[in-house]
């Protein structure tokens, strides 16, 4: 009978066959070493970008519409759209990439800052070898903005019977269940953006675009809550990076934790300590200054302020929510800080009211509505062409990233901690009432932070910043691996276009990718009320202003 056994060398050849194969298999499974995250999914497709010119309102910008997925759990199903505006490199034989900005926030319109000169002035100081890129983070400004009130009436009908913040007993339970309400405004069946506005999403987006733009690595100028962007990025994509810039950082462990208020609860009052102190080394150069000290000058004025309201007149009383709001957000540039209509000078009125002297009320109005305009002055998004500038994609954005608690007597235990800070943290504390009942993204990131980037992080921190102190910068760049941090020893929110020396190492860095030497400090501007026209060192687009609701919520008597 014929065998129909088979030959041991054919065994052996089979047997090699199927070890090979399973070889492949296994190799094709293994992520290759260096491969990010993101990359081992199917991904969406890159946006085609068609730039046309913005409109004869914004000569030499051009404006684009990137079409990504709103669910990154699924690439390539439902789409939510990007605004972009770009200012396009003048040097184009050396043309190195696409340098992407984004102000702050959250909230803040990425377009509309490179409209209002940022582009333009940028692109100058990078010897016009970039195309500079802003862009409206999803929900925010003309990328499908989230929607939770129909028009600015509406938002002032909602908080117009709130105080800025609360500090008196019977204040602090309506107006925590008045902003716990805000989620019920928002997460609406129409508002498919509220449920996807995560950074980490924003992030994701950004990467899109870094490949829409054509380059192979990401160029990133990110500034306060672009820092949080620019974070989030380099932990998602840490082999994506070219260069990439943080200025005035937040501590993305506090920020996600909702444990932001353990920075702010004392920041504020750092910088306003430097107020005081500057404006009693400027003596009558400061209108503020008392031969007794400008700090006991405040302590009296905030002592009459809380006994009664200032009457500004016009049915404006001027109350001690609207005082500590006002020094918060005038810490941000000690650029308006001196001068004949500077902050120093609208509270010498103010004080001079409150002990004593009333005639003093209709310049004071004046000088506030000039303080208020002049820190809006750069604030004009697409929002607002349309007659609206709201909290919708501030708590969009920010309630998505962080877990706040959800009870009113948590909050009260809270804002008790935030006030032994200073008298600034309870305005900080009591906005975040509006993230208490609003879910957190699924997709949102929460660490770990400490990734090793493909190229060096620039963290730069200023000593004195209101906002986001410098402890933010130090633990960001422990966080980093191999990143550098570079500090401006002056006061002010960010450093870029207020430090001509961070300016600089900041340009230098972002070109060729050079950092400033290591523990680099650069020196303070010269005393804002002695020689205040020097205080904003080159001539930029003022950067590091309040966040739009911030400032929006002061200016609602």
């Amino acid at each position: 009978m014929q065998s129909h056994a088979i030959p041991s060398r054919l065994w052996n050849l089979a047997i090699v066959g199927i070890v090979v194969s399973l070889v492949f298999v296994f190799l094709a499974a293994v992520p290759a070493e260096g491969t990010d995250h993101e990359a081992q999914h199917v991904g969406p497709p890159v946006p085609g970008l068609d730039w046309q010119p913005c409109g004869p309102d914004d000569p030499g910008v051009e404006c684009a519409t990137a079409t990504v997925p709103l669910d990154y759990d699924e690439p390539h199903g439902a789409t939510t759209e990007l605004a972009l505006a770009r200012v396009r490199a003048a040097d184009t034989e050396n043309r190195i990439g696409s340098v992407f900005v984004n102000p702050g926030g959250p909230g803040g319109s990425g377009v509309q800052f490179v409209k209002d000169g940022f582009g333009a002035f940028l692109g100058g100081r990078l010897a016009g070898r970039f195309d500079v890129v802003g862009f409206d983070p999803r929900g925010v400004g003309a990328s499908n903005p989230i929607r939770c009130f129909d028009n600015q009436d509406d938002v002032e009908a909602f908080f117009g019977a709130l105080p800025v913040f609360p500090y008196e007993e019977p204040q602090f339970r309506p107006f925590y269940d008045r902003y716990a309400s805000i989620a019920n405004q928002c997460l609406h069946d129409g508002n498919t953006i509220a449920r996807h506005m995560s950074t980490a999403d924003v992030a994701r987006d950004l990467d899109l675009l870094r490949e829409a733009a054509g380059d192979d690595a990401l160029t990133y100028l990110g500034f306060s809550y672009g820092s949080y962007i620019g974070t989030t990025y380099a932990n998602l994509f840490p082999h994506n990076i070219r260069a990439l810039v943080i200025d005035g950082v937040l501590d993305p462990r506090l920020f996600s934790s909702g444990w932001i208020i353990w920075s702010n609860r004392t920041s504020t009052q750092e910088v306003f300590d430097e107020f005081l102190r500057l404006c009693d080394e400027a003596a009558d150069d400061c209108a503020f200054a008392t031969a007794e000290g400008s700090a006991q000058r405040w302590d009296e004025l905030v002592a009459a302020v809380l006994a009664e309201p200032v009457d500004l007149g016009d049915g404006f009383l001027y109350s001690y929510d609207f005082l500590i709001a006002d020094a918060a957000n005038v810490m941000y540039a000690p650029e308006f800080w001196g001068g004949d209509e500077g902050y120093a000078t609208f509270l010498d009125i103010v004080a001079d009211i409150a002990l004593g002297d009333p005639s003093a009320a209709t310049q004071a109005v004046g000088v506030r509505a000039s303080l208020l305009e002049r820190l809006d002055a750069d604030r004009t998004t697409e929002e607002e062409e349309t007659d609206y500038d709201g909290p919708d994609a501030f708590f969009g954005n920010h309630c998505a990233d962080a877990e706040y608690p959800s009870t009113f007597e948590r909050y009260r235990e809270i804002g008790r901690f935030a006030l032994e800070g200073s008298l600034f943290g309870p305005y900080w504390w009591w906005f975040f009432a509006g993230c208490s009942q609003w879910p957190v993204a699924e997709d949102r990131y929460v660490g770990p932070w400490n990734t090793e980037t493909s190229a060096p992080v620039l963290v730069v921190g200023n000593f004195f910043d209101p906002a986001t102190d410098y402890a933010g910068a130090q633990a960001s760049v422990r966080l980093l691996a191999g990143s550098r941090l570079l500090s401006y020893a002056g006061w002010g929110h960010t450093a870029y276009g207020r430090s001509a020396c961070a300016t600089a190492y900041t340009d230098a860095y972002l070109l060729d990718g050079n950092l400033p030497p290591v523990g680099l400090i650069c020196p303070a501007n010269p005393n804002p009320f002695t020689d205040a026209a020097s205080a904003l060192a080159t001539p930029a687009p003022t950067v590091g202003l309040p966040g739009p609701w911030l400032l929006r919520s002061a200016q609602m008597p």
